[in-house]
């Protein structure tokens, strides 16, 4: 089967900067509220970075110019790009978390491609400017073709150290007798800080997906996986970050 690269560049860490898990600042922090919130939501989808730029203070996890830079790229990939920003599920302790979800189309040689992505943040604000972040959960998912696939994808957003978890991509409809095909690789950090994709060498699938038992590494932090499902009716991309852990405590965002 030959090798291929996922289209279009790594989405994973739309406003991240860091490829570790960002320490949250302590007593001086606190989270952002919801009049910030809106107003993130607001710069991003500026055409402009200044707003954006007007917003953030660099700190744990967070790089302005990075960040603005990502941004651009993403918008040339996908000239429709939005964001919607809200607040998310509280955390074990009861800290609020923020719920960015992305989305966006683009039209390339013929075929037409949708980008559905969503992140669950932490984020710490001074009171006028958000001052940090940190990753709890990831995924986005790129389908091509007039009707997308419809699929499933399945991992855990934490895991320990050296535990062995799964990474599933599931066809959510019957196959008919369709082949598939399809590949998985681990990002590297280099290639997650240069929104890069790996090249995936692609195999045939006999169930109806693709089913990878995987690894963790023996060190805390961030572990990226990218995966390629190729069907009948178009392509599916998706990448997903896993949150690697040392304390059971910390599996609860």
């Amino acid at each position: 089967m030959p090798c291929l690269r996922p289209f279009p560049l790594l989405l994973s860490g739309l406003l991240t900067a860091g490829i570790g898990v960002a320490a949250i600042p302590g007593s001086e922090a606190a989270p952002a509220s919801p009049a910030l919130l809106q107003a993130l939501e607001t710069a991003l989808n500026a055409r402009d970075d200044a707003p954006l730029a007007a917003l953030l203070r660099e700190g744990p996890g967070l790089e302005p110019l990075q960040l603005k830079q990502r941004r651009q790229r993403l918008r040339q990939a996908f000239p429709d790009l939005s964001w919607q920003v809200k607040a998310g599920p509280p955390q074990s302790d009861g800290t609020p978390s923020v719920l960015i979800a992305t989305t966006g189309t683009r039209v390339q040689d013929g075929a037409s491609y949708r980008l559905d992505a969503q992140q669950i943040l932490s984020l710490e604000s001074d009171g006028r400017q958000i001052s940090g972040q940190a990753i709890l959960s990831e995924t986005s998912l790129l389908r091509s073709g007039e009707k997308a696939v419809p699929v499933v994808l399945q991992a855990p957003d934490a895991v320990l150290t050296g535990q062995r978890y799964d990474v599933d991509l599931i066809v959510d409809e019957p196959l008919d007798g369709a082949l598939l095909a399809g590949g998985i690789a681990a990002v590297s950090a280099e290639q997650v800080a240069a929104m890069q994709s790996p090249s995936l060498e692609l195999g045939a699938l006999g169930g109806g997906g693709l089913f990878k038992t995987v690894r963790a590494p023996l060190t805390p932090g961030l572990q990226t996986w990218a995966l390629l499902l190729v069907h009948p009716r178009g392509v599916v991309t998706a990448t997903k970050r896993v949150r690697v852990v040392s304390d059971r405590r910390a599996l609860a965002p």
